[in-house]
């Protein structure tokens, strides 16, 4: 799995000009399902970013995780994240999880940071046409691989 991760003073998204998923301050949170993605990248990404420190304490320096600071997430499927470059000029996505393996695992993993969080996640659609607008806040933008866990 793949996730894009960024601290947002607000963000929303919209589907046929309606608002589906809209926060003020928090993480919008883009993620990939890849082919072979299992339980455990689920356990590991959703437990990794539930207790990302990238929030600003009292003295200004990032210390803080989102429930800390009673921020609230919105998580975005993405199987562009994905993308493979090494050949040509158009992305492949071959590496994506076919879209009701992925469907499963991005909705699991909604369910497991409402657990962590203890909070409602708002989301987007899978697979929809999707417009999604933020203010990212530092900027502060984590691009997070459960593939490849620095």
């Amino acid at each position: 799995m793949k996730a894009v991760v960024q601290r947002v003073s607000r963000a929303s998204v919209t589907v046929d000009n309606s608002i589906v998923g809209k926060i003020d301050r928090g993480l919008l949170i883009l993620l990939g399902v890849q082919e072979g993605d299992t339980q455990e990248d689920l356990e590991w990404l959703s437990t990794k970013i539930s207790k990302m420190r990238i929030f600003s304490d009292a003295g200004g320096k990032m210390n803080l995780a989102v429930q800390e600071v009673k921020g609230r997430v919105l998580v975005v499927s993405q199987f562009t994240l994905l993308a493979s470059t090494k050949k040509g000029n158009r992305p492949s996505y071959d590496n994506s999880a076919k879209p009701d393996i992925a469907k499963k695992i991005y909705e699991d993993f909604c369910i497991k940071m409402e657990e962590l969080l203890n909070d409602k996640i708002e989301r987007g659609i899978f697979a929809a046409d999707m417009k999604v607008e933020l203010l990212n806040d530092g900027p502060v933008t984590i691009i997070i691989d459960s593939k490849n866990r620095e």
